[in-house]
């Protein structure tokens, strides 16, 4: 079922798919579909829930690749990520929208906002629990780098791990307007990954430095 509606999602469009749909592409009764799930809210999240999983897989296998430092495991995340993305529109979209749900989850101002139904889902209940799982492995990848030298020992391992997932997440996002052909801006996708990848990598290894300015003495004759 999830694979027919990652099928329909991705061809229809979340809102114009009905669950009556998902249950023909999958060759299962209108009837059986609601036995698994309650609602096309509940099955979003059950996607959801699927695509986290598959995410934490891409940082498990970059975390135990053998031979890598720190700040390798985090530049390979930037290849991955994006990679992730364009195989898998759906499932990154979704997880997208969780963290832009998680945004409104936490704003008691804005949590009345969310539909009752996702927030009614067994599944969205497993994300709250686990959506921080793939994080967990990038703050590792952050702390082996500290630990082996690759990464500045300043650095504090979660708030630098969010930082630069919120900057692989913008350079994914950018990639469709760098790749328009009409824009005036000189930048492609044959720069625009390495000249990510070695700001990124200065970043974290502290090349980029502030320069102290010098002080210097005057007369005031």
């Amino acid at each position: 079922m999830l694979d027919a509606a990652v099928s329909l999602f991705t061809t229809k469009g979340f809102q114009a798919t009905r669950m009556e749909d998902v249950a023909r592409t999958a060759g299962i009764s209108k009837g059986l579909t609601y036995f698994y799930y309650k609602n096309k809210e509940d099955l979003f999240m059950a996607l959801t829930k699927k695509a986290f999983d598959q995410f934490k897989d891409e940082f498990r296998e970059v975390y135990r690749t053998k031979g890598k430092n720190g700040l390798e495991m985090l530049s390979e995340l930037v290849v991955r990520i994006p990679a992730f993305a364009r195989a898998n529109q759906v499932y990154y979209d979704s997880i997208l929208n969780f963290l832009d749900l998680m945004k409104k989850y936490n704003n008691p101002e804005t949590k009345a906002q969310i539909n009752p139904l996702i927030l009614d889902s067994v599944h969205f209940q497993k994300l709250l629990e686990i959506h921080h799982e793939p994080a967990k492995i990038g703050v590792m990848m952050v702390s082996q780098g500290i630990k082996d030298g690759s990464i500045r020992p300043e650095l504090q391992p979660e708030i630098t791990f969010y930082t630069v997932w919120s900057m692989i997440i913008g350079y994914e996002k950018m990639m469709g307007p760098i790749e328009y052909e009409g824009k005036e801006i000189k930048i492609s996708p044959s720069n625009w990954q390495p000249g990510f990848q070695k700001l990124l990598q200065d970043m974290l290894r502290g090349t980029i430095q502030a320069v102290k300015p010098v002080t210097v003495q005057g007369s005031l004759f």
